[in-house]
């Protein structure tokens, strides 16, 4: 596929979990996670960003987003649980961004903050010359959605190379 060609990654924290007595990776979604979930999926239809694949954590609130998201997308893109995903850092989910096939051209990464926080800030603005942090962190609630932009092939994804065009979270919707 030719280099020009523009790719969508959306990135999705999961939804508001709720907090019992039981392994953080078991934790299931709260009443609003499970309300907030389809919201989202919605707006992302209503928006047109429709994913080719859906690269998702295998902790149970975050497969709980997936399966309430799903059908309000239509269609049915390829879906991975990625061990990864889970307990991942910023540069574990750009990996795994870059390891998406050349032919999906829309990507959905649901996961975890502070890793989409960091992630989506990295996206956003170049690395600067000392490896200091981004100066603008983009902040990332429960079930919150950014989406970019960029130009080339998934391996060539790197820091400061998207562009930001949407960005949602429940309380906007």
């Amino acid at each position: 596929m030719a280099s020009d060609t523009t790719r969508r990654l959306m990135l999705l924290r999961h939804a508001k979990s709720d907090w019992p007595d039981v392994p953080d990776r078991e934790r299931p979604l709260a009443k609003r996670g499970r309300r907030d979930a389809p919201r989202v999926g919605r707006w992302l239809r209503d928006h047109g960003y429709l994913p080719d694949a859906v690269v998702c954590s295998p902790a149970r609130r975050a497969r709980q987003t997936w399966e309430l998201l799903a059908p309000e997308l239509g269609g049915s893109p390829s879906v991975t649980f990625e061990p990864r995903a889970y307990d991942a850092n910023a540069l574990t989910l750009l990996y795994l961004a870059r390891e998406l096939s050349s032919p999906y051209r829309a990507a959905l990464l649901i996961g975890h903050n502070p890793a989409m926080s960091e992630l989506a800030s990295t996206l956003a603005e170049p690395q600067a010359e000392d490896g200091a942090a981004p100066s603008r962190e983009i902040r990332f609630p429960t079930a919150a959605v950014a989406v970019f932009e960029f130009t080339g092939n998934w391996a060539d994804l790197a820091p400061g190379q998207a562009h930001l065009v949407d960005f949602t979270a429940p309380a906007d919707l």
